[in-house]
């Protein structure tokens, strides 16, 4: 009983300590039981980090790690670069093929967007995909449809919506031109 009781005490000890942004181990598993695996050249983006072949990460995972899996499935990094003048602190950003750009803080994925291709991107060796109906260069009745879709009122950068609490995106055109989750450099 006593030992029950001193493990009951750690426990909720450690869940005090939680800051809310990286999923526990419990939850980790979870997540990764619940998803279905993906192919070897895709990539798909989750509210919570992004999946690359057979391999999850999670925001907070290594640069090092994340990079590698995705260049498995996209093929190689196209541009690195930084920006020491975001608002959540200096950011480092890799993009790969496929239109996707990943942010990286201390060495730890943070964030992740996904748009069209910029001019002189060599084509992607996989794909990339977001889980649910809406992906980029989706027309705005299937944004507007998918579940937990709200318009994100007085946006300084265009018409923007939230799917959920944890994705974001905008709509150009009638067509979703961005989608992004995690830490972002967007100055508003």
């Amino acid at each position: 009983m006593r030992l029950a009781l001193l493990a009951l005490t750690g426990a909720v000890a450690l869940a005090g300590c939680d800051s809310g942004t990286v999923p526990s181990p419990v939850e980790r598993q979870q997540g990764e039981v619940e998803k279905a695996p993906i192919a070897a050249n895709a990539v798909e983006l989750r509210s919570e980090g992004l999946a690359a072949g057979s391999e999850a990460f999670f925001f907070a995972a290594g640069q090092q790690e994340v990079e590698t899996a995705l260049a498995k499935s996209l093929g190689p990094v196209l541009r690195t670069g930084a920006n020491n003048e975001c608002g959540a602190g200096p950011v480092t950003f890799t993009d790969f093929a496929g239109g996707l750009t990943v942010h990286f803080q201390e060495g730890r994925m943070v964030g992740w967007n996904w748009h069209l291709a910029q001019d002189g991107d060599t084509p992607p060796t996989g794909t990339v995909k977001l889980a649910g109906d809406v992906q980029v260069g989706s027309a705005r009745n299937v944004a507007e449809a998918a579940p937990g879709y709200a318009a994100v009122e007085g946006s300084t950068l265009g018409e923007e919506f939230a799917l959920g609490e944890r994705i974001g995106g905008f709509i150009t055109a009638d067509k979703v031109e961005m989608l992004y989750a995690g830490t972002q450099c967007f100055f508003r």
